[in-house]
């Protein structure tokens, strides 16, 4: 079972370029002993928007591999940020960014062809819940 203390291993071993924000990340939260990892997930989705309208995606195959054991191998905390944390990030920087009309290059279609059987599945559910919740709103 993969615990948060673990997750981040297995993404920048698919990702080194991220490493440096993660290591700031780190420093600025070295007091705590346990890291707000949805903060740094928010800048992975804008690490990984950005890398996608820059045409770097070599190493996104191995990126959502990651991402998907997250969502395998997870345990309870893993399983949700790697929902809620990542791809709620992803999707909601982009809705934002087509919703403010701002000059974007990429669109959630873009991120579908690396996502694996069961982050697939989670991704689907939050377009569900934010339209069913657009609806009713």
């Amino acid at each position: 079972m993969i615990t948060r203390s673990e997750m981040f291993e297995s993404l920048l071993a698919a990702d080194p370029s991220f490493r440096p924000q993660w290591l700031e990340f780190l420093a600025e939260w070295d007091d705590e002993r346990e890291k707000p990892f949805y903060i740094v997930l928010g800048d992975y989705a804008r690490h990984l928007i950005e890398r996608v309208a820059d045409g770097k995606t070599q190493e996104f195959g191995a990126i959502f591999e990651a991402v998907e054991s997250w969502h395998v191998e997870g345990d309870h905390y893993v399983r949700e940020a790697a929902t809620t944390g990542l791809l709620e990030g992803i999707q909601n920087l982009l809705r934002w960014r087509d919703k403010n009309k701002s000059v974007c290059r990429v669109s959630v279609s873009d991120f579908e062809q690396w996502l694996g059987y069961e982050t697939k599945k989670h991704w689907n559910d939050l377009y569900r819940f934010w339209d069913d919740k657009n609806t009713q709103d």
